[in-house]
């Protein structure tokens, strides 16, 4: 009996779905990957590892100015000091790995709302250009019920200095979903949920400059466009 196959990306374990003759890797790219080619590591029980070429195009993203309070932008040597804590936690949580099995990429949206093309957005806070924007922000007002947008294990939640109240859930084999900004939080660590429950609600805590829910994606340590993941696409 041979095992499912593994992918990884740069040592990175890949999520790869499907059966024998027909395995699928699911890979995230990074936002700041150059255009070119990466390399995909393809291994199975009883073959030798093989490499496979994934093409990388360019893609131009918008550019949007913002005004924040001053505290938000040239931060505090405590607020700094809070933040790089929080980074820290942050990549430990987004490089989970778990055995569970994510089932159909297809997500449901965590809040009815306006869904802005937000991803990839080049943000310059106060006239300080900062990293794209990573996910996908919803409009929607405060109180609004947010929901897990797909079955899973909730991995962490807490209040963030940028993020506000945040939950991260766990699909499986690397696919993760954060949401942002929550003002309430409905469930705990170790929580298993199923799609469609209410994990929390939409706020304005963290770096904003209104309520709505900042939802993002995640594959293989990479944030990716959520809209991929919406019945309809973007």
């Amino acid at each position: 009996h041979r095992r499912d196959r593994q992918a990884s990306l740069d040592g990175v374990p890949v999520l790869v779905a499907g059966r024998p003759g027909g395995w699928t890797a699911v890979v995230g790219i990074p936002l700041e990957a150059a255009p070119g080619s990466l390399e995909l590591e393809l291994r199975a029980e009883g073959e030798p590892p093989r490499r496979l070429p994934v093409a990388v195009g360019p893609v131009r993203y918008a550019e949007q100015r913002l005004k924040v309070a001053p505290g938000k932008v040239d931060l505090s040597p405590t607020d700094l000091a809070r933040h790089e804590r929080e980074r820290l936690r942050s990549a430990e949580i987004v490089a989970t790995w778990s055995a569970l099995d994510p089932g159909s990429l297809r997500m449901l949206q965590p809040v009815p709302g306006r869904r802005s093309g937000s991803f990839g957005l080049r943000r310059v806070f106060n006239d300080q250009p900062r990293k794209p924007h990573g996910g996908m922000d919803i409009a929607a007002p405060t109180g609004t019920p947010v929901v897990a947008a797909a079955a899973g294990k909730v991995i962490d939640t807490g209040d963030y200095f940028f993020n506000g109240n945040t939950v991260w859930i766990d699909h499986g084999r690397g696919l993760l979903t954060m949401y942002c900004h929550l003002s309430s939080i409905a469930v705990k660590a170790g929580d298993t949920v199923e799609a469609g429950a209410r994990i929390g609600a939409v706020g304005a805590t963290g770096r904003v400059t209104g309520p709505h829910l900042h939802w993002s994606v995640m594959l293989n340590r990479t944030m990716v466009d959520p809209a991929l993941f919406l019945a309809g696409g973007g």
